[in-house]
């Protein structure tokens, strides 16, 4: 760091003695190189001197313009949907989302079961319910067994109800495998109209539920939820 390596006489010493041309230009070569290390060594700290003489603030305003581009990189994307699901259901619930991404063109979405890892169950259902656009509830037998999606179910619901942008965002289905019987159904999901995938008005459904109209408008508000987050934040 700022130390140049000095060039030695590529002759063995015993030789150099018997040849003064090539000991002068050794000492001049070494001066020359030592000097040039010199000048390397006194810009280097003239560099850390302007470097510790620049206030903390400027110090972390200039790492923070570096690290910019980073964040910008790792901005979220506001989703198509997210897919509640019984830990039981992961597979049928990952055949559904290719299902509406790939036959519909409904994406990006996301099952439960692919949120980040260690991180609060409670954090991540709030962040899949309010950070996409519509809510599917994968109704299987599986689903009312499990006290867990009991939970997020009500929560979808409530969410819907007190959020007037996510009015009719949550979405019951039941899918091919193992469907849940409508008799069975909770008397709050019944009020709903669910996707029924085994019926032949399934892709008329799908097409009239997901519109990309109501999607701009879930991300609009969305982007300008997150950035009035972050003013207060920085404030």
């Amino acid at each position: 760091m700022g130390i140049g390596k000095s060039k030695t006489d590529p002759c063995p010493l015993s030789l150099s003695w018997g040849k003064s041309h090539s000991v002068d230009t050794s000492q001049r070569h070494h001066k020359s190189d030592s000097k040039k290390s010199e000048e390397i060594s006194l810009r280097d700290a003239a560099a850390q001197s302007n470097t510790a003489e620049m206030p903390t603030g400027d110090q972390e305003g200039a790492k923070g313009v570096e690290e910019m581009p980073e964040e910008e990189a790792e901005e979220e994307v506001f989703l198509k949907f997210v897919i509640l699901h019984a830990e039981e259901d992961t597979d049928e619930a990952l055949r559904v989302q290719n299902l509406l991404e790939n036959d519909f063109g409904i994406k990006p979405g996301i099952i439960f079961a692919e949120m980040p890892c260690g991180r609060q169950h409670l954090q991540n259902l709030d962040d899949a319910v309010n950070g996409s656009a519509w809510t599917i509830l994968l109704l299987t037998k599986n689903f009312l067994r499990d006290t867990w999606c009991k939970f997020q179910f009500y929560t979808s619901l409530m969410n819907s109800v007190n959020r007037r942008h996510k009015y009719n965002s949550v979405i019951p289905m039941r899918p091919l495998n193992n469907p849940l019987p409508r008799e069975r159904t909770p008397f709050a999901l019944r009020t709903i109209n669910a996707l029924e995938e085994e019926s032949r008005g399934f892709p008329t459904q799908v097409e009239r539920i997901f519109q990309d109209s109501v999607y701009r408008i879930q991300q609009a508000i969305w982007k300008e939820t997150r950035h009035t987050v972050q003013r207060q934040f920085i404030a």
